[in-house]
Formats: C-alpha cells, sequence, structure tokens
C-alpha cells in the first residue's frame, strides 16, 4: 500500500508509545488468531488485578518493518482498583528517538472495567474499547491506536501480548499493523519495584 511505503521514519518513530497495555490497549480489526487459552495452566498466574496494583517500571524499544531500532524508552505505570473493582492505569513514557537526544514525555491513562471473566479496556486515543482476556501467565489485548496529535494523527492497529516470566517480571510485544500490513514492534520488560523506585526522570 502506497500509505505505508511512504512512511517516513519520523512517521514510523510516533508509533512508539503504543504500549500498554501496558498495556498496555480499539477495534479487532487488529485481533490475533491466537486465544489466551493456549497459556492456561502456565505459571507464574499473570491476572489485571494482580499484577498491575502499585507501581510498575517499563523498559523497551520500538523497531520499524525492516527490524531497524527506532527509539527507545523508560516508562512508569501506577495501577489502582476501586472498591467496584475498576483498574486505572497511569503511565507516563519518556522516549528517546536518537543518540543524545532529549527523552520527550508522553503520557497514557487506562480504565479497566470487569465483565465477565475479561475487562473492557478503554483509553482517551484508542477510539473504541477492547477486550483484554488474560489466562495462565498471558495477558492479550487487540485494539486500534490513534497516535499524535489534532489534525494529524494515524491509525494502528495493535496486537499485544504480555506473558509473566518470572515473579513480577513480564515481557511484552506489541506488533503493529495497518491495512493488514506490517509497519512495527515494540518490545519492553515490565518489572513490579517498590514505591521508592525511581522508573523515569523526576518531574
Amino acid at each position: 500500500m502506497q500509505l505505508i511505503t511512504s512512511l517516513s521514519e519520523s512517521k514510523l518513530s510516533i508509533f512508539a508509545s503504543a504500549i500498554l497495555f501496558v498495556g498496555a490497549s480499539i477495534s479487532l480489526s487488529g485481533c490475533s488468531s491466537l486465544g489466551v487459552d493456549h497459556a492456561a495452566g502456565r505459571s507464574p498466574t499473570l491476572t489485571p488485578e494482580n499484577y498491575f496494583n502499585g507501581k510498575i517500571c517499563a523498559d523497551g524499544v520500538v523497531r520499524d518493518r525492516s527490524g531497524a531500532q527506532i527509539r527507545q524508552f523508560n516508562a512508569q505505570i501506577i495501577g489502582s482498583w476501586d472498591d467496584k473493582g475498576v483498574g486505572t492505569l497511569d503511565e507516563v513514557f519518556y522516549f528517546t528517538d536518537e543518540a543524545g537526544a532529549e527523552p520527550k514525555r508522553e503520557t497514557r491513562i487506562w480504565t479497566l472495567t470487569p465483565e465477565g471473566d475479561h475487562y473492557i479496556a478503554q483509553a482517551s486515543d484508542v477510539p473504541e474499547p477492547t477486550h483484554m482476556e488474560f489466562a495462565g501467565n498471558a495477558i492479550h489485548m487487540a485494539y486500534t491506536l490513534r497516535y499524535g496529535e489534532p489534525g494529524d494523527t494515524i491509525d494502528l492497529n495493535m496486537d499485544d501480548w504480555m506473558f509473566e516470566v518470572a515473579d513480577g517480571v513480564v515481557v511484552n510485544e506489541t506488533k503493529m499493523s495497518k491495512f493488514g500490513l506490517h509497519v512495527g514492534q515494540i518490545l519492553l520488560v515490565m518489572r513490579k519495584v517498590d514505591d521508592s523506585t525511581q522508573c523515569i526522570p523526576a518531574d
């Protein structure tokens, strides 16, 4: 598609804040054919209400469609839950586009509302709510992210997978596509930390 082949590296670099949920995380057009049930029985058990509770540090990279690194980032996620079981994920990211460049600060707030055996996940730059599903050591979301400034945005399909591989440590991979074509990937590691840990530069 001409839209994809004509994207500049600077335009591709904006894809980075597609994390989290992390969720990381909406239209189901970006949905993966693989369900979370394949992870049932694996441990450590990963559930949104247990993992996203308190402070989490996240560190990762964004790669373009060729696999080249175009951004790196450090992030902080603060998770909290109300008495109705609704979760809030307050995310702050610092992205570095080039060596020696000043980090760029970006934010996102997710709301997770329980519905049956999954959560409905919503954020201001996610046009349609999505399902956050989980089983075993895995969490999955498929959604559309609308990224950019008003009047200059791009919609990307995000296929977001999280796997807890050790106590408090989650590996997160998000594949990005447009019109069914692969345009990039986000790789990151999240770790639960105590309140005194500094994940990002002090404001």
